[in-house]
Formats: structure tokens, sequence, C-alpha cells
């Protein structure tokens, strides 16, 4: 992609400075209520939440990249802080200007770097999960060691890969924007029996929805060759039946939530080549 490092968008809200759930470095002392109510988080999560209470340790997640002691503001990020920065601004813009023509106006999300662990809107999120969307807060969830996880464990790489993940999810503050996040949740409250298949589809309209973002780049001269097949590998890498493979179990489209590798390139590549957000119906198929 071209862009130019820059500074920090204002709409980034760093917390990579405070370790686990917001407390301190310095350790912490819990009562018998709390030593049980971590106890229990870590019997549900399968992860160590103690480890996240001591002096600055890491939790073990379970993605080996994103499992190893990395410096609180690691010097090292700080390109990638300034590209999603740069991919923020540049998205949220760009919905600023095409959200009026479906109907409502753009307000932009926040996004928060953290590192291991930390609380949201919609609860405790850890590096585990991956980035995510909280329609609570409106806020954007991430750990930059995500970035390596996606280049080293499968195989997607580049910047135009990176920019795709971050698009998804304000793709997602766009649903929330558009009444279709509110609206696809209570149905999958009313009905309980079609949760996993709204959930596939409300994420793939979120990819196509970043293919539009991917559209407006291109035609403001902002991509370079090979991008494209940038964000298509990394829609591939991420499909539910690929990481269903790679934690080897059998495939299984009834446990999906996010979509086959086929589909979230499908429909990435709908939003990419028409730049409309009509095209993005998952729900109409």
């Amino acid at each position: 992609m071209r862009w130019t490092p820059g500074g920090v968008s204002d709409n980034v809200e760093d917390r990579r400075g405070s370790s686990g759930m917001g407390f301190g470095g310095g350790g912490i002392r819990l009562g018998l209520g709390g030593f049980i109510l971590v106890a229990i988080l870590s019997l549900i999560f399968k992860t160590n939440f103690f480890s996240l209470l001591g002096g600055g340790g890491v939790a073990n997640v379970g993605q080996p990249g994103m499992t190893q002691s990395r410096p609180l503001n690691d010097p090292s990020e700080q390109r990638e802080v300034q590209f999603v920065s740069f991919v923020l601004d540049d998205a949220q813009n760009t919905w600023k200007q095409l959200l009026p023509n479906y109907g409502a106006q753009y307000r932009d999300a926040k996004l928060v770097l953290f590192r291991d662990a930390t609380n949201s809107g919609c609860g405790f999120a850890q590096s585990a999960t991956g980035p995510f969307y909280c329609p609570s807060d409106q806020k954007v969830y991430i750990d930059l060691g995500f970035y390596n996880e996606l280049k080293q464990r499968f195989g997607a790489d580049g910047d135009f890969a990176q920019a795709y993940v971050l698009a998804h999810e304000i793709g997602h503050h766009v649903q929330n924007l558009l009444g279709i996040d509110g609206k696809v949740r209570e149905m999958q409250r009313t009905r309980p029996d079609l949760a996993n298949q709204l959930s596939v589809r409300l994420e793939l309209q979120a990819d196509c929805l970043a293919g539009v973002w991917g559209h407006s780049t291109e035609q403001r001269n902002i991509l370079e060759a090979g991008d494209v097949d940038k964000a298509i590998n990394a829609a591939s890498a991420i499909g539910d039946d690929r990481l269903q493979r790679m934690a080897g179990r059998g495939v299984n489209p009834d446990s999906f939530t996010h979509g086959s590798s086929a589909d979230r390139v499908k429909w990435f590549e709908a939003g990419f080549n028409s730049g409309d957000v009509a095209a993005c119906n998952t729900f109409g198929q």
C-alpha cells in the first residue's frame, strides 16, 4: 500500500502500557472472593489469569506468536501503530462519505491497542480472541501481536492483509450504525437454532464491507501490485474450515461462526469489485 508513516490517530486508545485487566505492573492482592473469581475465569477460558496479576507476567493464550514476553509499548511496533492509524483514519473518512448514501451518518469508532488482556464494553478481552469490535462501546480491540501471528502462523503477510483485518472490524461498526448488528443479535436470541448461521452471515457482510473500503483505495491509487492478492490470502487463511483443519479437527460447517475460506474470499471480492454496500446483502442469499 502507498502510505506515509506519520503520527498516531486521535481515535487510537493505546493501552499497551498497562498490564492485564487494567491492573498496574506491581502485582495485586486478592481477597477470597477475588481469588475464586479469577480461578473460575481461568477454568472457563483455559487461561492462567493469575499470571496477569503479577509483575508483568504474560498469559498463555494458546497462540505461539503472542505468548512470548514483549515489552510494554514495544518500539518495534511503532510502524504498525502508525500504519493502523493510517488505515483507521482512511477507512473512517471513506465511510463518512459513503454511509449517508445508505441512510445513516457515520460516527468514528475508537481503536484500542492492548497487550495480552484488557477490559471492554463487551467484557473481558484477551489476545487469543483476535481482533474484535464491541458494539456496546463502539471500539475495535487489537493486540498488534496478532499481525505477527497472521504472518507466521497463517502465512498471510503484507500491509493490505493487515489493513483487511482492521477494515473488517470497522465493517462491524458500519453494521452497528445501520442497525444490522442489533437486528441480528435479537434474531439470535429468539432463534438460538440459527445463531451460528446468523453469525456467519454477519461476519461475511463485514468482509464485504471491508471490500467496499478496499474498492475506494484502488480508486484513489493507494494500492500497489499484489495488494489485493494479499488481502484475499488473509481472508482465506482465517476461514473456519481452515482453522478447524489446523486444529486437527474435521470440518463441521454447522459450527462455523465466520464462514469458510471460500465464502470469506467471495464476499470480500463482492465488496471490492462493486464498491457498493448494496452488494453486501449476505442475508438475502
